[in-house]
């Protein structure tokens, strides 16, 4: 239980729903903040504008998965207000308080640099979890964004972390001759004990000659001109890295070849699994440092 413990859900989307029935359940303290067109009402939960005051009182705040841009802004499809997180409000928070964020920035690491921040999407188990809607969201946009099957088509996935795993495994099992690109011998040899197809990232070139989808998971450009410009014109590239991508999307729309960034693809096609995902880690971690405080006072 998190009976007495405050904490305030500051903007997000339709997965922080799950986040906040989760806190009310636990008996948590929850002031919302950026959720002044919620229609659906929460028993339990506080409606509240940003102001020092509530910052003085809390114990942790719940950011959206995004965090917050380079200016501070947080996102919120609830309310039309500009929420704006600075580091003098962060600072008038207790010094226990803890910060929770599915990713960071420079900016939100600037501000929180006198307080715990704890990235969530940097834990295994969210990635997997998180893995399974962002397999469903890629197969719906392939199949809405090509004339033709996934069975039997050649299909790239370029990295082979914990989403380009499960997405190489699911578009084999529909059919499709998987390819996976890695830098690593490990996982080379991993692709192929899958039963894959393995190539080194330094073959790309050669690989995407007759490539009819590439899924990229890898957040840096590897996906470069030089390299679209050897894929055939009916290729779809969808990238799921996060922003900007990894990808060259200008050279992709001048050679007529149709590039999809789709980063938070879980909270797109399944924002319910996706808040559970969400609200069952964050509520464990919640407790741990709330149980940690209690033996320590």
């Amino acid at each position: 239980m998190l009976t007495n413990m405050h904490i305030a859900v500051i903007g997000g989307d339709a997965r922080q729903l799950e986040v906040i029935r989760k806190l009310i359940e636990l008996d948590a303290k929850v002031s919302l903040i950026g959720f002044d067109q919620l229609d659906h009402g929460f028993a339990g939960a506080n409606k509240e504008q940003v102001s020092e005051g509530l910052f003085q009182e809390l114990d942790a705040i719940i950011l959206p998965v995004a965090g917050t841009n380079p200016k501070g802004e947080v996102d919120t499809i609830f309310s039309n207000e500009k929420v704006i997180l600075t580091q003098g409000l962060i600072e008038k928070t207790p010094k226990h308080a803890v910060v929770y964020s599915g990713i960071s920035n420079d900016y939100l690491n600037q501000i929180t640099v006198n307080r715990k921040l704890v990235k969530i999407l940097e834990r295994d188990d969210v990635a997997i979890y998180n893995s399974i809607p962002t397999v469903e969201g890629t197969i719906m946009m392939v199949i809405q964004h090509t004339d033709y099957t996934i069975h039997g088509s050649t299909v790239a996935v370029l990295g082979l972390g914990r989403t380009g795993m499960s997405v190489a495994r699911a578009f084999a099992g529909l059919g499709a001759k998987v390819r996976v690109g890695a830098r690593r011998s490990e996982h080379i040899a991993r692709i192929s004990e899958m039963g894959l197809t393995p190539f080194y990232m330094h073959e790309i070139e050669e690989v995407m000659k007759d490539v009819d989808i590439c899924i990229n998971t890898i957040p840096h450009l590897v996906v470069t001109a030089k390299v679209i410009s050897r894929m055939p014109s009916h290729a779809l590239i969808v990238d799921l890295a996060s922003r900007p991508g990894g990808t060259d999307f200008r050279y992709a729309e001048k050679r007529g070849i149709k590039a999809i960034l789709a980063p938070g693809l879980p909270g797109v096609v399944a924002p319910k699994t996706a808040g559970k995902i969400l609200a069952g880690v964050l509520t464990q971690l919640l407790g741990e440092e709330w149980k940690a405080r209690e033996e320590k006072e």
